[in-house]
């Protein structure tokens, strides 16, 4: 990250937990820009994230996230809302570390996918079982890679007001 520009505001968690819902609720509150790097993936590949995984594979959008995250990483003052994946690669990790301040936004699995409408997400057509064995699996990568965790919060309001508050006081000069 450039020198000067500032920390990025990193929101991670599982698919359909509200991060990207929740980001623009932060770039209101915050006045900073919204980048999702599954939308910046369709951006460039010009097509769907669903496209993708059928007509070239996961470990293509693997890739794909990747230098989306070296992108993203490279600059400051934004926040970043990850795929529920994209936090899995060690290397990602380590970009998102050096990037920004990282909140897990930690919604119940189950809540989630009772709640959120998942037909257009790959990963998430094997049914709630595979959901939630998912969840568990990626629950302690999440947990220690974020600076903060923010769970119990009834909307994304609510969780946005928290990252926030948190926010401020941690980049307060």
């Amino acid at each position: 990250m450039m020198e000067g520009q500032g920390k990025n505001l990193i929101l991670v968690g599982m698919m359909g937990c509200g991060k990207t819902t929740c980001g623009r609720r932060l770039s209101r509150m915050l006045g900073m820009p919204l980048v999702d790097t599954d939308q910046e993936i369709v951006r460039r590949e010009k097509m769907s994230v669903s496209d993708i995984f059928t007509q070239k594979g996961e470990a293509y959008f693997r890739t794909l996230e990747t230098e989306v995250a070296q992108a993203l990483c490279a600059q400051g003052g934004q926040i970043i809302a990850t795929g529920g994946g994209l936090p899995l690669r060690e290397e990602n990790r380590m970009l998102l570390r050096k990037s920004g301040l990282i909140f897990f936004l930690n919604r119940s699995p189950e809540e989630t996918f009772d709640g959120t409408d998942l037909a257009d997400r790959p990963l998430a057509q094997q049914g709630r079982e595979d959901f939630v064995r998912r969840y568990r699996e990626r629950l302690p990568v999440y947990r220690s890679l974020a600076h903060y965790e923010i769970a119990g919060c009834s909307t994304p309001a609510a969780a946005a007001r928290r990252i926030a508050a948190i926010w401020r006081e941690q980049t307060r000069v």
